[in-house]
């Protein structure tokens, strides 16, 4: 009977839910970590094929700039699950400073994407340019 009240009580749910935000940031790290490792790899093998690398730098900047959000927003999950359980008026102002810089991070960054998508689209619809006829 002990272990379940324990389980219940504000001390064990505490216990249980900082256990899930390390986890929770630990996986917003990871998505971020695996992000950067997968954006300087496509770098490096567009930059030794001697491909136009201005053509794939927008490109691979998109992608790095999708896993950035995603970590971002796992980050975010993190700390609002921290401040789950009864937490104070402290903790309270603290998430939300926080949660205001991920905000604006996370807008600017989508922002960014969706101009980097719009001029990759609008480049991939741009009819090829003529040789002039001799």
């Amino acid at each position: 009977m002990n272990a379940a009240r324990d389980l219940v009580s504000e001390a064990g749910v505490r216990e249980m839910i900082g256990w899930l935000v390390h986890v929770i940031e630990a996986a917003g790290a990871l998505i971020i970590f695996v992000g950067a490792l997968w954006a300087f790899a496509r770098f490096v093998t567009t930059g030794l094929r001697r491909r136009s690398l201005l053509g794939e730098f927008n490109k691979i900047r998109l992608s790095l700039g999708r896993f950035l959000v995603l970590g971002l927003e796992f980050q975010l999950a993190g700390d609002v699950l921290r401040t789950a359980v009864a937490p104070s008026f402290t903790e309270i102002g603290q998430l939300a400073a926080i949660a205001a810089i991920r905000t604006i991070l996370n807008f600017f960054l989508t922002r960014e994407i969706a101009q980097e998508r719009a001029e990759i689209e609008h480049d991939l619809k741009k009819p090829a340019p003529r040789s002039p006829a001799p």
